[in-house]
């Protein structure tokens, strides 16, 4: 694996070297927040691991910047002090894949950076997904309907991956759920507002073109092909 660490902890970090470099893995470290972006930016690596608690950047906006404004998909596992559940929320609402709290085993460390990299490496096979005037780059998190740009959400990017790799087979709320947040999800009906803002963007913005994004009622989300029935 290539893997970035951004960690301003030289203990930290000296001991994430001492044990991945004799593993065969690459490793590379930013400092600060702002380094951090610049690195992902720049080159290339098969995961992240994000302090949340950098100075003046923190572990938060990082991944946020990175997956809104960089459109990164890199994997990013954070790890932090922070361990309520509210943190753990909030961390994989701002982006992140997968949280781990401090003090952790590096023998978990790495189970968990290795299945981070098979998951990506798995839907990196089916980069471009498209189901009727549909489509989205996973890659580039281009989503298109009928050529038209469309700009989405960081949740809104993988809400459309799921129904699109599920298309026209309904996708749950509770799998929707685990897209989102995993295991943790809100204790608020969230995932109402994060459909509104998907509709908007794939339905309510082509006014004369037939709504794509169909509720089914107390059970989930389905997407029809506005042409099949012609």
């Amino acid at each position: 694996m290539r893997i970035l660490i951004i960690e301003d902890n030289p203990d930290i970090v000296a001991n994430l070297y001492e044990y991945f470099e004799p593993l065969g893995h690459q490793l590379d470290n930013a400092r600060t927040g702002h380094a951090g972006l610049a690195r992902a930016s720049e080159e290339q690596f098969d995961v992240i691991v994000l302090d949340g608690m950098l100075p003046g950047l923190d572990g938060l906006e990082v991944c946020r910047q990175l997956r809104e404004e960089q459109h990164c998909n890199t994997p990013v596992l954070m790890l932090t002090a922070r361990d309520t559940v509210h943190d753990k929320v909030t961390g994989l609402r701002a982006g992140a894949d997968d949280y781990l709290v401090k003090p952790y085993s590096l023998i978990e460390l790495e189970a968990r950076l290795l299945a981070l990299v098979r998951r990506a490496n798995a839907s990196s096979h089916e980069q471009v997904l498209r189901f009727g005037e549909l489509e989205f780059d996973t890659g580039t998190f281009e989503a298109r309907r009928s050529g038209q740009r469309l700009e989405l959400t960081p949740f809104g990017y993988k809400m459309l991956a799921a129904l699109l790799r599920a298309a026209p087979r309904l996708v749950t709320r509770e799998e929707l759920e685990q897209e989102l947040w995993k295991d943790e999800p809100p204790l608020s009906d969230a995932l109402r507002s994060h459909i509104h803002a998907l509709r908007q963007a794939i339905d309510k913005a082509f006014p004369t073109s037939q709504p794509m994004l169909i509720t089914v009622p107390g059970i989930g989300y389905r997407l029809v092909d506005a042409h099949a029935s012609e």
